[in-house]
């Protein structure tokens, strides 16, 4: 079934697959830090410095290096040049004229997200350049995070004894390396902007393609003792000879004036900007220059809506906002490098005086101290991970679009949008918000995976997972009767049902949020584990952002799911079946009866029902999800509790008694919103303990040495299980969540160890980097580059940051009923 799809859609259709099992994309080990912003479009540049990933066409992706991308410098002594280098380590076929092979020892690469470093030492030159790569992505910002620039600032250090003339030269081909960078049409322009006393100057690059055209800007910033010139065409396809020669007479370019003439059919043109300065013996001088795309209104593949990105909102929508966007990144950069610095510094200097702690000596902090000794020097590795696996945020094919003025409810996916009665404000503040949940599955907002990248968004962007809720909680709403045959089981179901949360809001290949669920393996309207995660999200949005109108708004719909949930306890024990399908996010692991997993979601979505209707006044609703709660913490212990841990399942299946690493779900996000201490507490903590130290014997340390992380699976004897392909799999962002789980429950060490392995495969063993999979095996098969589950690392800092909160006041707060 799954083949004559394909063939249909790809061969006949001529479109993508949303899963394209047949074409996956290779593993290229070339990847460093993405330039750009959130939901403008990203390209990413790689470790030795070549531009070869893009995504400026939403959601979709081409790997593509552009070779006449490239960073050159030029030293010149006493009126003469001296040296000049393309700083690239390529010997390509193209731009002969041109000096390739820089010597790759003499360079090195750092990248903490968002900001990278390429530092160049000059043999033989007693030069040494660092360039610092800079994007906007600054937490809880929502104006400079949107903005689609990059920004380069060259550091050079002349160790002579004689001043040095260094001159930096950027050069960008128009377009992405794609057949339309030959289309013809396309055309350049030279351009100045000052503004505040601030000068800016550089070429405009006008990409004219028929569907959401785009303008390159490449801009230096002019400033006392620094000289800016330009190219503002040449013929990327040619030796180069021209460009180079020009640079090489006096380390400036010859700057003429006015356009270039637009290519013709099967020409490609390009343009260089070339900042020059002095830098005296023994002294340093600094080059500042600036990428921008600008394309501000997009259409997906359905080419039914026109939409406007979020920077929009800011610079305008006509396209010409290039120059002011160049303008802008090289006048606030420093102020974007701060404000990134604040948040990153206390964590990669250990510091945990965030909180207003008295450390002499009381004693209520015994426990603090004891657990702050465990971490008080967070590994490098974490650091890493912590801040470049947030890389997917901007390079997951996301969106970030601005709501036009005249927008009214029901032009948010139909009716139900009525019902919320601040969505439109939510949305007319800060935009609709989508990401991929992956780069080779392209679904926006995949709501099962959602679950756990949900807690980055949650933390550093609150208001967009405020918006994404929404936008979820109008599509609960909602229903499309069209039906569909699904791939795996062959049944036909209608695409959504009423009450039901989708499994995502559309392909970009479509149109999302207008038509959902382009998932067509499954019929998720029958799986358990979605409309719990959506109640699960909710309280714990609350809890994090105390955010009262949206708990109210979300409150009903919260209770529909909930009842929409419900049929699936077919026998009222209080506990919900899996039906003997992959019927949850392991979508190709059957599961039958209770199981450990939707079974802990469920009854920590109940617990948090209880909590949310006490806290709207809903008496009814909080005894009856009370009751529930009762009687399906009874069901659950007694069928699944072994004496060590909770099985997969109770069908008594040859597999039912696997230990999943991922069985503690509903108590991680139970432990994320203080809801498992004491009397609130769902799952006995000696039975949660002990299941994580099952899960780390036998999952994590009986599982390639103890050195890749937690497979999915694991039998009791010590063997992974081989029943399904996921079973045997390891789940990078499931990984996380089990670490922040275990350090929950003071498992800090275990719980570190275990996320380590996966860090340790991924970006150094199989050389992953910025390109985290979903799944690998251990022979090193992977699945599914660049994911968004992995994002779940952002729970692990929560864990660390709660539980040292908790240690030093151990009071819960209050709870205050909330009134509208």
């Amino acid at each position: 079934r799954y083949f004559r799809w394909w063939y249909k859609k790809t061969r006949i259709e001529k479109k993508s697959a949303f899963i394209d099992l047949l074409c996956a994309v290779p593993l290229q080990q070339i990847y460093g830090c993405p330039l750009g912003g959130i939901g403008g479009g990203t390209i990413t540049r790689g470790w030795r410095g070549e531009f070869c990933r893009w995504q400026l066409n939403p959601g979709k992706y081409h790997y593509e290096t552009v070779i006449a991308n490239q960073f050159t410098v030029c030293l010149c002594r006493k009126g003469q040049t001296v040296y000049q280098q393309v700083l690239s380590v390529e010997k390509p076929n193209a731009l002969q004229g041109w000096n390739w092979g820089f010597c790759g020892r003499y360079a090195f690469y750092h990248a903490l997200y968002p900001r990278a470093w390429m530092v160049y030492e000059l043999p033989g030159q007693n030069v040494v350049l660092t360039c610092r790569q800079v994007s906007p992505v600054i937490p809880h910002d929502y104006k400079d995070s949107s903005l689609p620039v990059g920004v380069f600032i060259w550091e050079v250090e002349n160790s002579s004894e004689e001043p040095v003339d260094v001159s930096i030269m950027f050069t960008l081909q128009n377009g992405m390396g794609m057949k339309w960078d030959g289309s013809g049409g396309h055309w350049n322009e030279p351009f100045t902007l000052q503004d505040g006393g601030e000068r800016v100057s550089g070429v405009l690059l006008h990409h004219c393609t028929p569907v959401n055209p785009f303008t390159f800007a490449v801009a230096a910033r002019e400033k006392a003792g620094t000289v800016i010139t330009h190219l503002t065409a040449f013929d990327p396809a040619g030796s180069g000879r021209d460009v180079w020669q020009d640079l090489l007479q006096d380390g400036k370019l010859e700057s003429p004036t006015g356009k270039s003439k637009q290519t013709q059919k099967g020409e490609v043109t390009a343009a260089a900007v070339c900042a020059s300065c002095t830098v005296p013996a023994r002294g340093c001088g600094t080059l500042e220059l600036a990428l921008v795309w600008d394309m501000p209104r997009i259409h997906f593949g359905s080419k039914e809506r026109l939409h406007h990105r979020r920077y929009t909102r800011f610079f305008g929508s006509n396209g010409d906002a290039a120059p002011a966007l160049s303008h802008y990144a090289l006048t606030h950069y420093k102020e974007w490098e701060k404000k990134i610095e604040a948040w990153q510094k206390p964590i990669l200097e250990d510091r945990w005086d965030g909180w207003d702690i008295d450390w002499a000596g009381d004693s209520r902090i015994r426990s603090l101290a004891e657990f702050l000794s465990l971490c008080s020097q967070l590994p490098s590795w974490y650091k890493s991970a912590l801040f470049n696996e947030l890389y997917f945020m901007t390079d997951g094919g996301t969106v970030w679009l601005d709501l036009p003025p005249d927008c009214v409810p029901q032009d948010l996916q139909g009716p139900g949008a009525a019902e919320l009665s601040n969505l439109l404000p939510v949305l007319r503040e800060y935009g609709r918000f989508a990401y991929l949940e992956g780069q080779e599955y392209r679904m926006y907002n995949t709501y099962d995976v959602h679950f756990y990248a949900s807690f980055a968004l949650v933390m550093l962007w609150p208001k967009l997972q405020i918006s994404l809720q929404y936008d979820i909680a109008v599509t609960v709403l909602n229903e499309d009767v069209q039906p569909r045959q699904y791939l795996v089981c062959g049944k036909t179901a209608q695409v959504k049902l009423k009450n039901v949360v989708p499994h995502d809001i559309g392909d970009p290949d479509d149109e999302p949020w207008q038509r959902v669920n382009a998932y067509e393996m499954h019929d998720t309207g029958n799986w358990k584990d979605l409309n719990l995660k959506f109640v699960l999200q909710v309280y714990r949005d609350y809890y994090l952002t105390h955010d009262a109108l949206y708990l109210q708004d979300m409150w009903p719909v919260c209770q529909a799911v909930m009842e929409s949930e419900l049929k699936f306890d077919t026998d009222n024990d209080g506990l919900i079946e899996n039906g003997g399908t992959a019927d949850q996010t392991y979508d190709a692991w059957v599961v039958n009866g209770a199981s450990a997993y939707c079974g802990g979601l469920w009854l920590a979505a109940v617990r948090m029902m209880c909590e949310m209707a006490e806290l709207l006044s809903d008496t009814e609703t909080q005894q009856k999800y009370g009751a529930i709660l009762q009687k399906g913490k009874e069901s659950f212990e007694r069928l699944l509790w072994n004496g060590k841990y909770y099985n997969y399942d109770s069908s008594g299946s040859s597999t039912s008694s696997s230990i999943m690493s991922d069985q503690c779900a509903g108590q991680w996000f139970l432990g994320a919103c203080g809801l498992d201490q004491k009397e609130l507490e769902v799952f006995p903590k000696s039975h949660i303990v002990s299941a994580l130290k099952t899960i780390f014997e036998k999952n994590v340390m009986s599982f390639a040495g103890g050195t890749m992380g937690a497979v999915n699976g694991m039998r009791p004897e010590g063997v992974p299980d081989t029943s399904s392909v996921q079973s045997s799999e390891v789940w990078v962002g499931v990984v996380y969540a089990l670490a922040a789980t275990m350090i929950q429950e003071g498992l800090v060490q275990e719980g570190f160890h275990t996320a380590e392995g996966c860090y340790r495969t991924v970006w150094e063993h199989l050389g992953m980097a910025f390109q985290t999979p979903e799944a690998y095996c251990e022979k090193k098969v992977y699945r599914s580059l660049a994911y968004m589950r992995p994002l779940s690392i952002w729970s692990m800092q929560l864990a660390l940051e709660s539980k040292a909160r908790q240690a030093s006041s151990p009071m819960p707060p209050q709870k205050n009923p909330l009134h509208p």
